[in-house]
């Protein structure tokens, strides 16, 4: 039994959910969604509340049920409140800048890096460098930052580069003077 599979998703006042067959599109204040879901696992609205259940007992059914009800109700969120991830840029000299849908780094490379943002997702700055990034697919934000964060990763001996919002970077000590 999947404790968090067997949870009901709440659906607000405001959201639609087109269930036909195995394809969801839940529709919202925020824009609209859609997925195709695995075939073992059921799907039904029942008032207020989807209910996701197995369509058999198979140890590979079981892992998607949690999995599908997790997505599902990602997608519930997103289109009624949206999600949002922050980053931090630290460096000297380090900056970063959003212009017409692409996201300009300053981050000790030669030239500047231009990151285009995929559609759905969108970006601010502000001046602490800090990187703001909104969307309503929960998916699609954490593989956007995470590819932003591999532009310059943050570096063990002084913390440069972009890293997430609360990440803690574990530290290294520098080299030792001559002590002879």
């Amino acid at each position: 039994m999947s404790r968090i599979g067997k949870l009901p998703i709440p659906v607000p006042s405001g959201i639609k959910v087109d269930i036909k067959g195995s394809h969801v599109k839940v529709t919202g204040s925020k824009g609209s969604l859609e997925r195709d879901i695995r075939p073992e696992i059921e799907l039904r609205q029942e008032g207020d509340q989807l209910i996701v259940s197995p369509k058999g007992t198979s140890k590979r059914v079981m892992a998607f049920w949690g999995m599908t009800r997790t997505l599902l109700d990602n997608m519930v969120i997103g289109v009624d409140k949206g999600f949002q991830k922050k980053l931090i840029v630290e460096g000297v000299g380090y900056r970063a800048k959003v212009e017409k849908g692409v996201l300009v780094l300053n981050v000790g490379y030669s030239n500047p890096v231009d990151f285009q943002l995929p559609d759905g997702i969108t970006a601010a700055v502000d001046k602490n460098n800090q990187i703001t990034l909104d969307g309503i697919d929960k998916e699609l934000l954490g593989l956007t930052a995470a590819r932003i964060r591999e532009v310059r990763k943050p570096e063990p001996y002084k913390g440069k580069g972009i890293r997430y919002e609360g990440e803690h970077i574990v530290r290294k000590v520098g080299k030792a003077g001559a002590s002879s």
